[in-house]
């Protein structure tokens, strides 16, 4: 009898040893759902700063965990979100704070923001090759037909991926190889829109304002047209609730039409959302208001004509 129940331990030694990895991995994917439905607390806080400090941290944590469970879709796309919202926040928009006092440093923070875009879009990637087999070479060869595979539960994947990247194109303007991606960039982003339009409250059409803003081969009244048509979509899909929206119209179109009035009404429209109305927009608030600021301080700078000047003109 103690002979059977001594093979019988033995037995269930070996089987707990032989399935160690197996437990180390599940133990590692339920952390890592952990972690992919950490976005809540970190969009819900009213704290800018504090995100910023803490988001390295979770980051590399979340990195860490990939090593270990390489194919966790979760995972991987919080991490290509995270990096993504981070390098803008938190390292892209020092960066242009910092160039017309410092050029030097305001470079150097823009090449550390391209790198992680650029980390944040191999997530993404990642991801999309685990849902998909084949994706990468498929988006290499014919984009549309790659693209035609994803289906609407991963339009979350499509913009994130498609955000890095357009990102770090944004960083890399003297580079013609990064500028010639822009296209596969768009291309995400209506496959996006095709499947979901509506998806976070006009998330897409904001997107597609920036694409228009840096098409080249339009005439002005063209391309400000598009740009008009995208946020007019945005706005009635977002209520004007998006603080975002205002800033990003403001950039794209105010700017370059040298539109001052209409420019600060924009910014304002931005500073005057409560960011604690909507919990789950709270930081994605404050970060825009932050930017808005920012702008509203350097007006007589981007635009040649001050409002003395305009009322002489009158």
């Amino acid at each position: 009898m103690r002979c059977t129940m001594n093979k019988v331990a033995a037995g269930i030694l070996i089987a707990f040893v032989s399935t160690g990895c197996s437990i180390k991995r599940i133990a590692v994917n339920k952390m890592g759902d952990a972690l992919a439905g950490t976005g809540d607390t970190f969009d819900g806080d009213d704290d800018p700063d504090l995100v910023g400090e803490a988001l390295p941290f979770a980051l590399k944590l979340m990195e860490s965990l990939l090593a270990e469970s390489p194919r966790h879709v979760g995972l991987l796309l919080a991490t290509s979100s995270g990096f993504t919202e981070y390098s803008y926040a938190f390292v892209g928009q020092p960066a242009d704070r910092a160039f017309t006092e410092n050029v030097e440093e305001s470079n150097r923070l823009r090449g550390r923001a391209r790198r992680l875009y650029l980390r944040a879009r191999a997530y993404g990637m990642r991801a999309l090759e685990v849902r998909y087999p084949g994706f990468g070479l498929a988006l290499d060869s014919n984009p549309a037909t790659a693209l035609s595979r994803v289906g609407k539960r991963d339009v979350a994947l499509l913009y994130w991926t498609a955000a890095a990247q357009g990102l770090a194109i944004s960083a890399s303007k003297d580079d013609p190889e990064m500028i010639a991606q822009l296209p596969v960039v768009e291309a995400f982003i209506r496959r996006a829109a095709e499947l979901d339009e509506v998806w976070n409250e006009g998330a897409l059409p904001e997107f597609l304002i920036n694409i228009e803003a840096s098409r080249s081969g339009l005439s002005v009244s063209e391309r400000q047209s598009r740009i008009d048509r995208y946020y007019q979509q945005a706005l009635r899909l977002s209520g004007g609730r998006r603080a975002s929206l205002f800033v990003s119209y403001a950039e794209n179109s105010s700017i370059p039409a040298q539109n001052r009035a209409q420019f600060q009404e924009l910014l304002e429209r931005a500073l005057h959302i409560d960011p604690d109305q909507r919990r789950e927009t709270r930081l994605a608030t404050l970060l825009a208001q932050r930017r808005a600021r920012w702008l509203m301080g350097r007006m007589d700078e981007l635009f040649l004509e001050t409002p003395a000047q305009a009322g002489k003109e009158n």
